[in-house]
């Protein structure tokens, strides 16, 4: 007789390999949906987004209103960084996501309906909201669903995920908007935006809380006692240790060098070199394939073998990118191809991005990271908001000296974090030198 078919045991083996896949790149449920959600968002902003400084030009605003909507919008990423991890840890997940989404969207309609550049800058407040708000929800999920040695690859997905769109929209915005106009195109652009968002909501609403036992002790805690444990923001910036707050330093220097530059890059292209909108958007691809490639190797090996190297290897490219832009102006002949590898530079910076961010989330205390990293990126955008302005001060002066001062800036941060990180190797020698010696003479 032939044996009988096992088809439950079929089915479990088939399953396996998805298994392992879904292991090994830490998909567990709640961050399958948060996946979602940040590809269908991020598919309709993404569209018109990186054009914003081109909308404002097209609709008559001026050198210092583009880099006062860069400002705000460094600033805004540091004020809505920690309510956003407080308002995490008191609702959860599910209705804080939901919350964000909702902001968002009433923003996308204000600057759709009023096309004025005040309308932006003003809509920019609650459009925001969805990429601002939920950044330290998303590091709180990824604490909350892996555990510690997964941080960098859970936060490399993510991050993936988030750079698929940001690879293929502005290429269809850039269509759009050598089709219909900037102004035109980037309005048909938030209809499509907004529809997008709305279909978000949807996925969000699947979402669950981890049972993990931070969650757990929250449940079984009365509303006052939970209301106590939580840190103010004082006691949030006290409770960083020394690695933290030097990794915030380095930061604060490698930002400056991304901020200075950072609403002039699409202008510099278009109107410096001559490329089309469309052209733009195929630039925006290569750095976001760039970025997508080397993301999750770097990730798997981040947490192998340690994630500082990483890091620095993500601050050099962050130094890289502007003076590569004027080496793509300096050879007319060459310019395309030249910028092409100069937003494959960019691309490349996030090469250690998820080590720097597991990095964060490994120095948190797990039962308030939400609020700890509210507070890092709050001090982090607040210091470095400035540097939007100051980067319109120097555009001002010429896109030269605009890019020459953020490399400078790249420069110094970069060297204070390699020092900063063989001190440390020196002072962990130091102590197993001491513990060796202590352990001997027991």
């Amino acid at each position: 007789m032939e044996p009988e078919n096992n088809p439950p045991a079929v089915a479990k083996e088939a399953q396996r390999p998805l298994a392992r896949v879904a292991d090994f790149f830490g998909l567990k449920r709640n961050l399958v949906i948060l996946l979602l959600a940040i590809f269908v968002i991020g598919a309709g902003e993404e569209l018109w987004m990186r054009f914003v400084p081109k909308f404002l030009q097209a609709l008559g605003a001026g050198v210092f209103v583009i880099g006062l909507y860069d400002a705000l919008r460094t600033l805004l990423g540091a004020v809505y960084a920690y309510p956003g991890g407080v308002i995490v840890d008191l609702w959860g997940h599910r209705r804080a996501f939901l919350a964000f989404n909702i902001v968002s969207i009433i923003g996308y309609a204000l600057v759709l309906l009023v096309p004025h550049w005040g309308a932006v800058i003003a809509g920019m407040f609650l459009f925001l909201s969805w990429s601002c708000f939920s950044l330290p929800a998303t590091f709180s999920l990824v604490a909350a669903a892996l555990e510690a040695n997964r941080h960098s690859m859970g936060i490399g997905v993510q991050m993936v995920i988030k750079r698929l769109p940001i690879m293929i929209a502005p290429f269809f915005g850039g269509m759009l908007i050598d089709r219909f106009g900037v102004v035109g195109g980037v309005r048909i652009a938030l209809i499509i935006s907004i529809v997008l968002s709305c279909a978000a909501l949807l996925v969000q609403r699947q979402l669950r809380d981890e049972t993990n036992e931070a969650a757990v002790n929250r449940q079984s805690n009365a509303s006052a006692a939970r209301t106590s444990d939580r840190l103010s923001l004082w006691q949030s910036l006290r409770a960083f240790n020394s690695p933290m707050r030097r990794l915030l330093l380095s930061d604060i220097l490698i930002r400056f060098c991304e901020r200075i530059p950072y609403a002039w890059v699409v202008i510099f292209a278009m109107d410096y070199i001559g490329m089309s909108a469309k052209e733009v958007g195929v630039l925006i691809m290569v750095e976001m394939l760039a970025a997508t490639l080397c993301i999750i190797p770097a990730s798997h090996y981040a947490d192998r073998y340690g994630r500082e190297p990483f890091v620095i290897v993500t601050f050099v490219m962050f130094t890289l990118f502007p003076i590569s832009l004027l080496v793509a102006r300096g050879f007319p002949a060459y310019s395309l191809p030249l910028l092409v590898i100069a937003f494959a530079i960019r691309g490349f910076k996030e090469f250690g991005d998820t080590s720097r961010k597991a990095l964060i989330i490994g120095y948190c205390d797990p039962a308030r990271c939400g609020q700890m990293v509210g507070a890092y990126y709050l001090v982090r955008d607040l210091i470095v908001s400035p540097g939007a302005i100051l980067g319109a001060y120097l555009w001002y002066l010429g896109a030269v000296t605009n890019f020459l001062g953020a490399t400078a800036l790249g420069i110094a941060g970069t060297i204070f974090y390699i020092k900063t990180v063989r001190g440390q190797r020196l002072d962990e020698l130091e102590e197993m030198k001491e513990e060796i010696s202590r352990r001997r003479f027991q």
